[in-house]
């Protein structure tokens, strides 16, 4: 739905488009360009693929470069003069926006701050992200580029944030427990991955089956079962319980999707 637009609309837009480039110059920074330190030197190691049983293999990693080129993409469109006085872009646009703050900050806090900070920060982007899920729900788009730039881009983005911000959090609670601790890796990563899995299925079911989130989680969780099964630390079972809940999450979205479909199509056909 479109209404007049107002001076505080083009105030929107422009805030999307700045939060972007900080987002943007930020990750260049985090990935050791103009002088930064790549993310995985960060912190000692710590955020590294193989600092941790919950990190993900080192390819995961470069999901950020479509989720960066989804977002960039979405700038630009709820640019248009179309897009001004959209009612949904009202909705989400402030909060898309303050993800990418928080997406950036977590970059600035690894390279200049603490471990626990990087936790707070990522922590906070995970919980707007999921607001904005919910709130894509209950103001559907309109239109494929709608539907693809919003909900496809900003699903992609929370998929792989709930992986991230399992692996971020296991990085430093590394640092804070017993090193003779490790001998029960395999059980709290398998417990740790029970959870992910309740999730990933809850965001299939309560978002009708949408596939952005679970393909991200997916995703990250396949490689984080490579990297236990061919990597260092070795874990063959927190390897297979990746693969397992990697399955769930992608099959609960795709069961949940056609059923949605189904339904749809059922409500819009003519009575005989």
């Amino acid at each position: 739905m479109t209404t007049a637009a107002f001076p505080r609309d083009i105030l929107r837009q422009a805030t999307v488009i700045a939060t972007t480039c900080f987002m943007l110059i930020a990750a260049v920074i985090g990935a050791g360009v103009l002088g930064g330190t790549p993310v995985q030197d960060l912190q000692a190691g710590a955020l590294s693929a193989d600092a941790t049983y919950l990190a993900p293999a080192a390819p995961a990693f470069s999901i950020w470069s479509v989720v960066y080129v989804g977002l960039v993409a979405y700038a630009v469109w709820q640019a248009l003069p179309g897009r001004r006085a959209d009612e949904r872009q009202r909705v989400l646009g402030w909060w898309i926006a303050l993800s990418e703050i928080l997406n950036g900050l977590w970059l600035v806090a690894a390279q200049f701050t603490t471990l626990p900070l990087t936790v707070l920060v990522i922590a906070l982007l995970l919980m707007t992200l999921c607001l904005i899920f919910r709130r894509t729900l209950h103001q559907p788009g309109r239109g494929w580029a709608d539907r693809l730039l919003v909900d496809g881009v900003t699903g992609l983005h929370l998929g792989w944030v709930t992986l991230a911000t399992v692996a971020n959090t296991t990085a430093w609670l590394t640092r804070l427990v017993p090193s003779e601790w490790e001998g029960a890796a395999d059980v709290w990563g398998v417990v740790v991955l029970v959870v992910v899995a309740v999730i990933g299925m809850g965001l299939a079911g309560s978002g009708g089956g949408r596939l952005a989130p679970a393909l991200a989680l997916s995703w990250g969780l396949s490689w984080l079962a490579v990297g236990r099964l061919s990597g260092q630390p070795h874990s063959t079972v927190i390897g297979v319980a990746a693969i397992i809940v990697a399955l769930l999450a992608l099959a609960t979205a795709v069961i949940r999707r056609v059923r949605t479909v189904q339904r749809t199509t059922a409500a819009s056909a003519p009575a005989r």
